[in-house]
C-alpha cells in the first residue's frame, strides 16, 4: 500500500544556550527520522519523555519547519502545499483539552472555527456540521453553549477531536490524546476515537508513552530514542517479539496488576542521556546491558530484519 504521508531523513536541530563570549549548542531533537504512514492505519509513536515525539507531531502539523529531510503528503512535497491546504488534511488532537481550547469561547464557536478558517459552507451548513459532529463525539446539544471550564476532562477531549474532526480531515495526529484524563475516563476516549477511525476512514499518528494503549490501538508501531527511530513493526510481531534492547526494556517496565511483583526494574538506570552531548556510537550503549565494543564506536544502520525495520547491531 502506497503511503499517505511520507517522511524522509526528517531533523529538527535547535540552538541552546550561547550568548557573549559563548558558542550556542546544538540539540538534536529529530534526527534522521524516516516513516510511512499509510491510509487508514493507526501508527504508533513510542518513547521516553524528551526523545523528540511531540517535536516530529509539530513538524507534520506546519507548525515547525524541518532543519532537514523531506515530507510529502500522496507524493507532493509538504514544503510547497498551501498551509490552509495541509490544515484541512491534517489535523490534531492534543495532550491537554483544557490548555488547548480557548477559555473565553463556547464550545459551539470552538467547533464551527474551523468551518470560518476554511469558508466552509453557510452560517446554517457550519450550525448542522456543528451540530452533526457533537452528537457524533457523544455530546449532547446542550453542552454547545458551556464554556471549556464547565466542562469535566472527557468532555473537553470530545470537543477537541469534535473540532478536529468537523472539516473532515483524513489524517490525525493525537498526541498522548488520553494521558491528561482519568483512567476510567482513558477507555472511552480511546473507544471513541477507534469508531470514528473505522465509520470515517481517518489515519491516525498516535503518540504516546503508554505502551498498553498503543497495543490497543496501533496496527504498526514505532518506537523512538534521542532523536532516532530504533524500532518499527507491526504490533503483534513488536509485542510479542521485540528486537532492539530499548523496546525490550520500555516493555519490561510496564506495570503489572498481579501483587508482590513490586515495581518492574527496567535496568535502564535513572538517567536520560544528555541530548546536547549525544554518546558516540549507537545512542543507547550507555543504558544496554547487551553493549559491545561495536556499539560504543558505531552506530547502527537501520535494517530490515524479518519484516521488523531496527537499528541494533545485535539484532
Amino acid at each position: 500500500m502506497s503511503a499517505l504521508l511520507e517522511l524522509t531523513d526528517v531533523r529538527r536541530r535547535f540552538a541552546v544556550g550561547g550568548g557573549f563570549l559563548r558558542r550556542a549548542r546544538t540539540l538534536n531533537a529529530v534526527d534522521g527520522v524516516s516513516l510511512a504512514l499509510r491510509r487508514g492505519e493507526v501508527l504508533g509513536l513510542v518513547g521516553e519523555s524528551g526523545c523528540g515525539k511531540s517535536t516530529l507531531a509539530r513538524i507534520l502539523l506546519g507548525l515547525m519547519a524541518p532543519s532537514a529531510g523531506e515530507i510529502r503528503l500522496e507524493g507532493r512535497p509538504l514544503a510547497g502545499l498551501d498551509r490552509r491546504a495541509v490544515a484541512r488534511r491534517i489535523q490534531p488532537v492534543f495532550q491537554d483539552p483544557y490548555a488547548s481550547l480557548n477559555p473565553r469561547k463556547t464550545v459551539r464557536s470552538i467547533v464551527g472555527l474551523p468551518l470560518i478558517v476554511h469558508g466552509i459552507g453557510t452560517p446554517a451548513e457550519r450550525a448542522r456540521k456543528v451540530a452533526a459532529i457533537m452528537e457524533r463525539v457523544g455530546l449532547p446539544e446542550r453542552v454547545l453553549d458551556s464554556y471549556p471550564s464547565q466542562l469535566s476532562g472527557g468532555q473537553r477531549q470530545r470537543v477537541a477531536i469534535a473540532r478536529a474532526l468537523v472539516i473532515e480531515p483524513e489524517i490525525v495526529i493525537c498526541d498522548e490524546p488520553t494521558s491528561a484524563l482519568d483512567v476510567s475516563v482513558q477507555s472511552q476516549i480511546l473507544n471513541l476515537l477507534q469508531d470514528l477511525q473505522r465509520q470515517l476512514g481517518l489515519t491516525y499518528l498516535f503518540i504516546s508513552h503508554n505502551l498498553a494503549v498503543v497495543e490497543h490501538v496501533a496496527d504498526r508501531v514505532a518506537v523512538m530514542y534521542l532523536g532516532r527511530i530504533v524500532e518499527e513493526a507491526p504490533s503483534d510481531a513488536l509485542f510479542a517479539a521485540p528486537r532492539h534492547p530499548y523496546t525490550r526494556a520500555l516493555l519490561a517496565s510496564v506495570l503489572t496488576p498481579e501483587p508482590g511483583l513490586g515495581v518492574p526494574d527496567t535496568q535502564l538506570g535513572l538517567a536520560y542521556p544528555n541530548p546536547l552531548d549525544p554518546p558516540q556510537g549507537c545512542a543507547f550503549h550507555p543504558r544496554c546491558p547487551l553493549a559491545s565494543e561495536r556499539c560504543r564506536s558505531e552506530a547502527p544502520a537501520e535494517r530490515d530484519v524479518q519484516g521488523v525495520r531496527v537499528a541494533c547491531h545485535l539484532a
